[in-house]
């Protein structure tokens, strides 16, 4: 589908990415096809190289091919990438890059001020991960792997995601996944701002 912006066309780019060897990609692409993105602007990647570093060559050529004013639509968030800090990677990328994303499963869309906030959240998060990539090798090795203290807890914007994904019928444990927090921080969180009324 392509959409007229005004200053030149956008193009809904889609992209698929299999979790495993036994396939799933026909049957995102018919998700993605059904909502509108044209067949030769979707782009996937096969899971026949199971290793963290094996290279993405779809979401490489899409990246290649976008342009500010495009939009990404998968099936689902985790289909940006293998792990959290890949989908949040992936996130960041598309947020610095101007292009939209929108995932049918969760109903997020960068077009709505909902999905915005979230999407901005995980960028963010993204970025947060980023600055503290070289502290956070040190307290790795100071720790020996051990987590130590209290649970992390949400800032304002997360809570406030936190709270309009409650809203919307979203389940505490894909909150607690999307905020990158224990279910029970979510828990918490939410029943202190309700006693805080």
């Amino acid at each position: 589908m392509t959409i007229d912006t005004g200053t030149g066309a956008a193009y809904q780019l889609g992209y698929a990415r299999s979790s495993g060897p036994a396939g799933g990609l026909e049957s995102q692409i018919d998700a993605l096809v059904d909502v509108g993105v044209e067949p030769a602007r979707i782009y996937s990647d096969k899971a026949d190289d199971t290793s963290p570093t094996a290279a993405r060559s779809g979401w490489a050529a899409l990246l290649a091919y976008a342009r500010p004013g495009d939009t990404t639509v998968v099936v689902g968030i985790d289909r940006l990438g293998r792990t959290a800090p890949e989908v949040l990677a992936s996130t960041l990328e598309l947020t610095r890059r101007q292009i939209g994303l929108r995932s049918l499963r969760e109903g997020l869309d960068s077009e709505d001020p909902v999905g915005a906030t979230i999407i901005n959240v995980l960028a963010s998060l993204a970025t947060i991960d980023e600055e503290a990539g070289g502290s956070r090798g040190e307290s790795a090795r100071r720790a020996h792997g051990a987590t130590v203290g209290r649970p992390r807890a949400l800032d304002e914007a997360q809570i406030a995601v936190a709270e309009r994904m409650r809203a919307a019928g979203h389940p505490v444990p894909r909150i607690a996944s999307e905020l990158g927090v224990s279910r029970a921080t979510v828990y918490r969180t939410l029943a202190d701002r309700r006693a805080n009324r």
